[in-house]
């Protein structure tokens, strides 16, 4: 299995008590929709390792407390600290044409409703409470928000991303690039 074929699912944060119990953290919309995994690809050294699961104890915040089969102790455990969990593409639930994964839109065109077609889905980037689409323009990575009332919709068919961006959300980037190759006059 390879990353190609799998999206992340999280990653196992740290150690819980002393018999080989871990903390995951997942990078997920709705955690409760894997409380009853068997098995999760753990990434050791750039490559994806099955590892089978004997519990998982949903806690807050999108946290889970999990048990792997043969990891029965702390030092077993911490060995496994920091490591990213995936999970094959193919246990994904079907989305319809307008609804969309991450990893489905990378190369995708994006489209804004008023400006038109803008520039090439290049990364998503998922940070704490926002997740950020990146996509080149004029040279220069452009980050999209991820509200709803800004992406509106996929579009698989035509491989297009359709956008309803703020005003000047592009001004900002292209006028910060500007700004760092023009001297400062204010001298």
């Amino acid at each position: 299995m390879t990353q190609d074929n799998c999206y992340l699912l999280g990653y196992i944060v740290r150690t819980h008590g002393t018999s080989g119990n871990v903390v995951i953290f997942l990078d997920v919309d709705y955690p409760e929709e894997y409380a009853e995994l068997d098995a999760v690809y753990v990434e050791i050294k750039g490559e994806l390792v099955p590892y089978f699961i004997e519990s998982v104890n949903l806690q807050k915040q999108a946290n889970a407390i999990v048990k792997f089969e043969d990891i029965n102790t702390i030092e077993k455990a911490q060995a496994l600290v920091g490591s990213s969990l995936y999970l094959s593409l193919d246990d994904l639930e079907e989305l319809g044409n307008e609804e969309f994964y991450y990893h489905e839109i990378k190369g995708f065109a994006v489209v804004d409703k008023t400006l038109g077609e803008l520039g090439i889905v290049r990364k998503v980037y998922s940070l704490n409470g926002q997740d950020l689409i990146a996509m080149d323009y004029q040279g220069v990575e452009v980050l999209i928000p991820t509200a709803a009332d800004i992406v509106l919709h996929a579009d698989k068919e035509n491989k297009q991303l359709m956008v309803n961006l703020p005003e000047g959300l592009l001004d900002v980037y292209l006028d910060n690039s500007d700004a760092e190759n023009t001297p400062d006059d204010a001298d």
